[in-house]
């Protein structure tokens, strides 16, 4: 298997809150017919957050944290988190 890691920061401001650009490593499945089905993410200390659904997988831009491309609203145990893939780099949006 092999793993890119590509650095980006961008910085967005919503009312009083900072909001970052958070490179991630994902485990995806690519299915026969070209789609993309991410199964987990791989924060940068190594820890490990399986993707329990895909609630939603759509064309849209980060508005919060910049960057575009296919946003997965995807839900890890209780909590939901868009995830971004962004050409071939995947991203999510983090509170700074």
């Amino acid at each position: 298997m092999a793993v890119f890691y590509f650095a980006a920061i961008n910085f967005a401001f919503f009312g009083h809150h900072l909001f970052m650009r958070k490179d991630v490593d994902v485990i995806a499945k690519m299915k026969k017919i070209g789609r993309i089905e991410p199964l987990e993410i791989i924060w940068e200390d190594g820890r490990n957050y399986q993707i329990d659904k895909i609630l939603d997988a759509r064309p849209m831009a980060s508005t919060k944290g910049g960057g575009a491309g296919l946003r997965y609203k995807v839900r890890l145990g209780q909590n939901i988190r868009y995830l971004f893939l962004d050409g071939f780099i995947w991203f999510v949006e983090t509170e700074n």
